[in-house]
């Protein structure tokens, strides 16, 4: 598979990574990093697993819309949500590990057009494409 890439960004990280300060290039956007409390940081900053929970929250979404516009499945409402719970922990061959849980609520919308719209939804999502296979996304329609 190709990906032709019709946008690029950049960031940049400095200091102590997760107790440093990360940054759009351009300017646009500052964070200051700090590890949680639950893994012996301050907790007095920000992480990457909220970045990432952010990122694929909004990502999925749109990707949502687009489906549902694009394959006629319906009509994805305003009032649609994605929460992502982004969860960080030791794997049990080393190293560290990600888990997904991604809660999506469309009020109003049959329950299995929804379902229908969350599955083709992950299919363009590049976010689920790039955890595919790589870590456990659950999804979950309230």
């Amino acid at each position: 598979m190709t990906v032709d890439a019709k946008y690029w960004t950049e960031a940049k990280a400095t200091g102590g990574g997760r107790n440093g300060v990360s940054g759009l290039v351009n300017g646009q956007l500052t964070i200051t990093h700090a590890s949680p409390k639950e893994l012996g940081g301050s907790g007095l900053g920000h992480n990457p697993e909220e970045l990432f929970a952010t990122g694929y929250s909004a990502c999925y979404l749109g990707a949502m819309r687009f489906a549902a516009q694009s394959e006629k499945l319906g009509t994805v409402p305003d009032s649609a949500t994605v929460n992502a719970h982004v969860g960080i922990g030791p794997r049990s061959d080393g190293g560290f590990g990600l888990k997904v849980k991604l809660l999506v609520t469309m009020p109003g919308v049959d329950r299995a057009v929804a379902e229908k719209i969350a599955e083709r939804g992950h299919f363009i999502c590049p976010y689920s494409n790039a955890t595919k296979g790589n870590i456990e996304v659950t999804t979950e329609i309230a």
